[in-house]
C-alpha cells in the first residue's frame, strides 16, 4: 500500500470516529457514511425512509460529493423537497477499488468544506 493510501485511510478512520461522536455510532462503511450525507442534504430530518428512499439518499449524497470534482450539479429540488442531480462531466472507468478511492477522499472533502472542518 501506498502512503497517499495509508493518508487516505488515516483520515478515513478519523472521520468516523467523528462521525461516531455525532450521530452516537460508527458508520460501518462507506455506504454508512454515504447514507448520512444524503440524510443531511435532504434536509428533512431523522425520520424512516423505505428501502428506494434509502437508495435515493445515496445516490444523492453520491451526486453530491461528486460535484465537488465536476461530474454532477444540482438540477433541481422536487416538490417534496428531493434534489435531483444532472452529470455534466463523464465519469471515469474505475475497478471497484478506485471507485471506493475515489468516493472516500471525496467525502472527506465534502465534511471539510461543509462543515469546515480539516480531517488530518
Amino acid at each position: 500500500m501506498f502512503k497517499k493510501d495509508l493518508d487516505l485511510e488515516k483520515r478515513w478512520g478519523k472521520l468516523l470516529l467523528g462521525l461516531a461522536d455525532l450521530v452516537g455510532k460508527k458508520p460501518s462503511d462507506l455506504n454508512g457514511v454515504l447514507f448520512l450525507i444524503g440524510v443531511q442534504e435532504l434536509g428533512q430530518g431523522n425520520k424512516t425512509f423505505s428501502k428506494e428512499q434509502k437508495q435515493d439518499l445515496m445516490h444523492i449524497a453520491i451526486c453530491k460529493v461528486l460535484s465537488y470534482a465536476g461530474f454532477y450539479e444540482l438540477d433541481y429540488i422536487d416538490q417534496d423537497g428531493w434534489p435531483h442531480w444532472k452529470l455534466i462531466k463523464k465519469l471515469p472507468h474505475f475497478d471497484i477499488l478506485e471507485q471506493e478511492k475515489l468516493l472516500k477522499i471525496q467525502v472527506l472533502e465534502y465534511f471539510e468544506k461543509e462543515f469546515d472542518i480539516e480531517i488530518q
